[in-house]
């Protein structure tokens, strides 16, 4: 390999395994069939893969490499795993000369076994045990509840509040009865401020709609 070309390659190394950190490692290979076990010219972070300089390629690497017929093409985000168990995220770049032979390769392993550990623990928090529902539920706010169903009573009626008469209020209090309102607390004050009447009245209402569900 140009003398030129691996210099800008070992700083390119040096630049990519300071912006990752210590479990990123960065390897340059350099390709000759006289030395195809010793082909490590420049590493950083070796600690990551256990390896040094003078020592050989991964045997991924090797299989790309096997025939240069294949014009082998860039190896990225794949798999390895190391001999003391550990899983790298790898990527390899065959670095070639104006005759476009390969006479490099330029590979980046970033040891995932901590962030495949956290991910695993993660999916065992956020998984449901219900399998069957898609959507999160949704929080609701009760009262957003008791808005609505107001909103409802009103629109069963058909008119403003303003205009209605006390048979169609005794309609509306009735419909929020029936929907469960009035266990909300202290709906009862909100419904008879909203329909301008005492709670009194309410209560009254309440109890003519009781009487008239009895009789039937």
């Amino acid at each position: 390999m140009e003398s030129s070309k691996l210099n800008l390659l070992k700083q390119l190394a040096s630049g990519v395994a300071a912006q990752f950190g210590s479990k990123c490692e960065v390897v340059i290979h350099e390709v000759n069939s006289n030395r195809p076990d010793h082909s490590i010219v420049f590493i950083e972070n070796g600690h990551v893969s256990g390896r040094k300089v003078g020592d050989g390629a991964s045997q991924v690497v090797l299989d790309q490499l096997e025939d240069q017929a294949r014009q082998p093409k860039d190896h990225l985000c794949y798999l390895t795993r190391t001999p003391a168990g550990r899983i790298l995220k790898s990527s390899s770049l065959y670095i070639r000369n104006r005759s476009g032979v390969v006479t490099g390769i330029f590979c980046i392993n970033y040891d995932v076994t901590d962030l495949m550990l956290m991910q695993q623990q993660i999916n065992e928090m956020v998984e449901p045990r219900d399998k069957e529902r898609k959507e999160p539920e949704k929080l609701i706010n009760i009262n957003d509840v008791l808005n609505d169903l107001i909103d409802q009573s009103v629109a069963l009626v058909g008119k403003p509040v303003a205009l209605m008469n006390k048979d169609e209020k005794i309609r509306a209090i009735h419909f929020l009865n029936k929907s469960g309102a009035f266990l909300v607390t202290k709906s009862s004050d909100k419904v008879a401020r909203y329909f301008g009447i005492s709670k009194y009245t309410l209560y009254s209402y309440l109890d003519s709609n009781k009487q008239q569900e009895e009789k039937k």
